[in-house]
């Protein structure tokens, strides 16, 4: 890695953008730091499984400590169903249990501050309930650096990341092109998203895990910490 070259690339990215376009969950905070999401997912199995749908789900799936793989799941194999509704308004509900204990990701905080402070405009785009992030936003006072950009998961389901459409969604209210944007991530999905949508990558990996999985899909710009960034938008490094 080419640290003086990444520094370079930072600083460009985050001078040419106009707004910012956050994940929620990794990049923002960790949702489920105190409320887990394996046991919130093996909830959500157990609820299918007591309304006699085992079927809908692999043995992978039904194994899975995250709960969107358990949605998306039953989204592809019974879309358009109560049930999935029903699944949906169960796993928002675990979500907003979730922000009591949710951990602020490091340097999050002051980072949307400063971005606000300097002119930036700010979206959420996530696959969590924007229910969810309006509540965190809300207890963390940074309703005023977003509202009313929070663009989250929907009924249907069938344009989560890695669709581009909530990206697009929030361009388009924005009134932003997508080269003057800036999407920061820590997942494959929000990469691909961001590729289909012709916005500007930036990916958040906070272990060596997360890093690997945004490498081999193909973003070129990673960084451990938001301190790094929140220093470029400080003009102190």
């Amino acid at each position: 890695m080419n640290e003086v070259q990444d520094l370079a690339d930072l600083r460009e990215l985050i001078t040419r953008a106009r707004v910012v376009l956050w994940d929620f969950d990794g990049p923002i905070c960790r949702l489920f730091a105190g409320h887990s999401a394996e046991h919130v997912s093996g909830g959500l199995v157990k609820w299918l499984e007591s309304r006699g749908r085992r079927d809908l789900l692999t043995g992978p799936e039904r194994g899975s400590s995250d709960p969107q793989v358990v949605l998306h799941a039953v989204s592809r194999r019974h879309p358009d169903s109560d049930l999935l509704a029903e699944l949906e308004e169960r796993l928002t509900q675990e979500e907003l249990r979730a922000v009591a204990t949710a951990m602020p990701t490091a340097y999050a905080d002051p980072l949307i501050r400063t971005l606000t402070a300097l002119g930036m405009g700010q979206a959420v785009t996530t696959n969590n309930s924007p229910r969810t992030v309006t509540a965190y936003m809300a207890g963390r006072g940074l309703t005023s650096c977003f509202a009313p950009h929070v663009y989250g998961r929907t009924p249907g389901l069938r344009h989560l990341k890695p669709h581009p459409q909530l990206l697009n969604r929030a361009l388009r209210a924005m009134d932003c092109d997508p080269g003057s944007a800036l999407v920061i991530g820590d997942a494959p999905s929000d990469f691909r998203a961001a590729r289909e949508a012709g916005v500007p990558f930036l990916g958040y990996a906070r272990d060596e895990r997360k890093e690997k999985a945004l490498r081999r899909e193909g973003a070129s710009l990673t960084v451990n910490s938001l301190e790094t960034v929140l220093r470029v938008a400080r003009g102190q490094a």
